[in-house]
C-alpha cells in the first residue's frame, strides 16, 4: 500500500491483448472521489500506469507507423478503450475498423485519430494524453519509448529477422531479441512513475514481442530493480506458436531474466483452471498447450520458489471463443497481493478476491 495510505500506485508493463485485458479489470479499482473515504487502501487504485510497447508493425499500426513516421498507434489504442470509463459511442467508435476495397480498409479509426492528433500536435505523446482526455480513461499511458525503434531477433535456426510480424510468423523460436537503437531512452515520466510504485505488474502477453521489448529500452529494468514496489509477473495461460513452443512458467521468467539482469520478482501468478476439451483441441491445431508449471520443480519451506519468488495460482480463465484471463479474477487476485490481510497462499488452488469498490 501507499506510504501515504491514498491506495495503490499501480504501474503495469505490457503490450498487445493481455495488457488491455488486465486495464480493463484494474479500471474498477480507481477510486472516484466519492469512495475514496469508504473503500479500503489495499482495494483502490489512487494512480494506474500503462507501459506500452512500440515496436508493433504489422497490420493498420504498420500502415500508418511506415506513412506517417509516427509510433505504432494500436496497442496504445487498444489500452484506451480498456481504461475508457464505460462502452459509450465514442469508445465503440474508437473501435471502429473500416472494411472497404479502398485505402482505408483494415484502419481502425482510433488509429486514424491518434494519427492525425499526432500531426496537429507535432508530437505523438500529447496525442495520446489528449485522446486520453477525450476518452475520459482511468489513468495514464505512456510509450516504453518516443523513438522509432524496430524489433530484432536471431532466431533459433541462426535467421536474422527484422520485425514483429516476421518474428512472430517465424515459427522457429527466439534465441536472442535486441531493438535496433540499442540506447533508445524512456519517457521520464514513466522512470518516475516506476519509483513511486506501490506494485509493477510484468504481463500477461506475447514475451518476445509484447513483454521483452518494454525491458529492452535503456533504464526501464534498472527502475524496475530499483523500486520499492511488489513486482508480479503474470504468466500466459497458452503457449504462443513460434515464440514459447514447450515453455513451461519457468522457461518463461527464465526468458524474462535474460533481458533482465538481476531483477527480482515477489510473485509469479499463473491460471490453474482447466480448459474445456473443444478449445483446447482448437489451441493444439494451432500447436499452442497451456503453460504448467515445472514438474518436480524445486521450492523453499513456505511455497517459495528456489529463484527466490513465490508462486500464486488459481482460478483466472475466462473462456469464450478465445481462453483470456479473467479481467475482474486477475485484478482482485493483484490487489489481494497488496493487502497482508487478504494476500493469497502460495502454490493456492483458489485466489483470495479483494472486495471491488461500491
Amino acid at each position: 500500500m501507499s506510504a501515504s495510505g491514498q491506495g495503490l500506485s499501480i504501474v503495469s508493463i505490457g503490450g498487445g491483448t493481455g495488457l488491455s485485458t488486465l486495464l480493463s479489470g484494474l479500471k474498477h479499482y480507481v477510486a472516484r472521489e466519492s469512495v475514496r473515504a469508504e473503500a479500503a487502501p489495499h482495494c483502490r487504485v489512487e494512480s494506474l500506469t500503462a507501459v506500452v510497447t512500440v515496436t508493433d508493425d504489422g497490420g493498420s499500426s504498420g500502415r500508418l507507423r511506415e506513412e506517417f513516421q509516427i509510433l505504432p498507434p494500436g496497442d496504445i489504442r487498444n489500452c484506451m478503450v480498456a481504461l475508457a470509463e464505460d462502452e459509450r459511442l465514442l469508445t465503440r467508435l474508437f473501435q471502429y475498423r473500416f472494411e472497404s476495397a479502398g485505402d482505408l480498409s483494415g484502419h481502425s479509426f482510433g488509429n486514424i485519430f491518434l494519427a492525425a492528433l499526432a500531426g496537429v500536435t507535432g508530437d505523438f505523446v500529447e496525442a495520446i494524453k489528449v485522446t486520453s482526455e477525450v476518452l475520459a480513461i482511468k489513468g495514464r499511458i505512456y510509450p516504453s519509448t518516443t523513438e522509432d525503434v524496430t524489433l530484432m531477433a536471431e532466431l533459433n535456426d541462426g535467421r536474422i529477422v527484422q520485425g514483429e510480424t516476421r518474428i512472430s510468423q517465424s515459427r522457429s523460436g527466439v534465441r536472442r531479441l535486441w531493438l535496433s537503437r540499442e540506447n533508445c531512452q524512456p519517457l521520464p515520466d514513466t522512470l518516475k512513475a516506476i519509483a513511486r510504485a506501490d506494485l509493477i505488474t510484468i504481463g500477461p502477453g506475447s514475451l518476445y514481442t509484447s513483454i521483452i521489448p518494454n525491458l529492452l529500452v535503456q533504464g526501464i529494468v534498472q527502475a524496475i530493480r530499483e523500486s520499492k514496489a511488489l513486482k508480479v509477473f503474470i504468466s500466459n495461460i497458452m503457449t504462443q506458436p513460434g515464440e514459447t513452443d514447450g515453455f513451461d512458467v519457468d522457461d518463461h521468467v527464465a526468458a524474462l531474466r535474460k533481458y533482465s539482469e538481476a531483477l527480482d520478482l515477489d510473485y509469479v501468478v499463473v491460471n490453474t483452471a482447466a480448459i474445456n476439451p473443444a478449445l483446447r483441441e482448437k489451441y493444439l491445431a494451432d500447436r499452442a498447450v497451456p503453460v504448467t508449471l515445472a514438474q518436480g520443480r524445486q521450492t523453499k519451506p513456505g511455497g517459495a520458489h528456489s529463484s527466490g519468488y513465490r508462486v500464486i495460482t488459481g482460478d483466472l480463465l475466462s473462456e469464450n471463443d478465445v481462453v483470456r484471463h479473467d479481467p475482474r479474477k486477475l485484478s482482485e487476485l493483484l490487489l489481494s497481493i497488496c493487502s497482508p490481510a487478504t494476500r493469497p497462499a502460495s502454490e493456492s488452488s483458489g485466489v483470495t478476491a479483494a472486495p471491488a469498490p461500491a
